[in-house]
């Protein structure tokens, strides 16, 4: 059994949460020891669920060489951020290495608990992504191509089912027919790094497509005022937008007026943190993009120039922060955008105040100027504490 106690972000109020067996077992808003210590207490809040994790410290999942050990290590360094559950993704490679990195992922949760009661599905982005300098990134423009139903149902075979988020580009033709096929098997369809038009953007969506990966990134330096594929999947209320809000990329303005279109109900944040994350600044050899950079204010991007961004270094905690400054955003909005909305996007259980639900919580402090990360006290996995202390009251 372990008693967590916090100021609930969502109501402010201060709570003892026992969990037992993984689950929230009794919630007391009523103690009477606790009732002064409002102001003194750390923030609880619903564990954080990333949708969108390449890799960190080093290790990137799209690689050949990936390991039971390797996505192990990855998964229980995301306790330190405060990431109770998160999906492994992998970018746009040969089918070889693809196949490879899905099958040891798959094969590590069936072998780990400690994976897989953190990993509740795997993102495949790509590698039917455009073709087009801008739209795919740093994404290797040799393994770019159209969507072929046969080649992801043996990616989805490698991964045992696994596969739960598929980022494509719907510029291609057939792309349509494909999502819809892909949407009944069980997978949420997202489009992205993509040169679409409009009426393809909008069969895509009519075909089941249900969002939009890292809305405003992967795309040309330069576009058409409108119409563009970013002012329809803006507005396009079918979709749910998933944000990095790293500060880099995406200014404040844009994600503020992002928020502002598509609403809160319909944004989440991710961190798109690549294998380089939590690496210092230099240049370094990626499994998944090749040559890259880290520069001395974080940024990761392709080796050689500065435009094209080659994924993130900072976690969720970052963005947490950053979308309450730059979009006016409440705690506990800010914090459901990283937590369950997530979660409910891919169809997974997340914590939350109630009797039986998972006991995946956080316990944290918000910096007074908002400028920095939320800090993690502690990290508390299916009833465990996996990172930090829990903070008690002084007797």
């Amino acid at each position: 059994m372990v008693e967590i106690i916090g100021r609930r972000y969502d109501t402010q109020q201060v709570v003892a949460l026992r969990c037992v067996d993984g689950r929230v077992a009794e919630i007391d808003h009523d103690r009477e020891d606790l009732v002064d210590l409002a102001q003194d207490v750390p923030w609880v809040g619903p564990g954080l669920v990333d949708l969108q994790v390449n890799g960190f410290g080093g290790q990137e999942f799209t690689d050949p060489d990936l390991t039971i050990e390797h996505v192990k290590e990855v998964s229980l360094r995301m306790d330190a951020d405060g990431v109770t559950q998160y999906l492994p993704t992998l970018t746009t490679n040969s089918i070889a290495t693809l196949t490879h990195a899905l099958s040891t992922i798959s094969t590590a949760c069936g072998r780990s608990l400690e994976v897989s009661v953190r990993v509740p599905g795997i993102h495949l982005e790509g590698p039917y992504l455009s073709p087009q300098e801008g739209p795919r990134g740093a994404h290797p423009q040799r393994h770019c191509r159209a969507p072929d139903w046969d080649e992801f149902a043996k990616l989805q075979e490698a991964a045992e089912g696994r596969i739960r988020i598929l980022t494509l580009s719907p510029e291609y033709e057939g792309a349509a027919e494909f999502i819809e096929q892909a949407v009944k098997s069980g997978v949420v369809v997202a489009i992205g790094h993509t040169s679409a038009d409009s009426s393809q953007i909008r069969a895509a969506v009519d075909a089941g497509a249900s969002m939009s990966t890292h809305l405003g990134n992967g795309a040309h330096g330069q576009i058409r005022r409108h119409p563009n594929y970013i002012w329809d999947q803006l507005a396009e209320d079918r979709l749910v937008a998933s944000l990095i809000v790293d500060g880099h990329h995406l200014p404040a303005a844009v994600v503020k007026s992002f928020v502002r279109g598509k609403t809160t109900d319909r944004c989440v944040l991710v961190s798109d943190m690549v294998g380089m994350a939590g690496m210092p600044p230099g240049h370094y050899q990626n499994s998944a993009v090749g040559d890259i950079e880290i520069l001395d204010d974080g940024r990761i991007v392709v080796a050689g120039q500065r435009q094209y961004l080659a994924g993130a270094s900072l976690p969720l905690t970052v963005g947490i922060a950053n979308i309450m400054r730059f979009a006016e955003m409440d705690l506990a909005t800010a914090v459901d955008l990283a937590s369950q909305r997530p979660a409910q996007l891919i169809g997974a259980a997340s914590g939350a105040f109630e009797v039986g639900a998972p006991a995946d919580f956080i316990q944290f402090s918000v910096p007074s100027s908002v400028e920095d990360r939320i800090q993690v006290w502690a990290t508390i996995k299916a009833a465990k504490v996996v990172y930090g202390t829990l903070w008690e009251p002084a007797i």
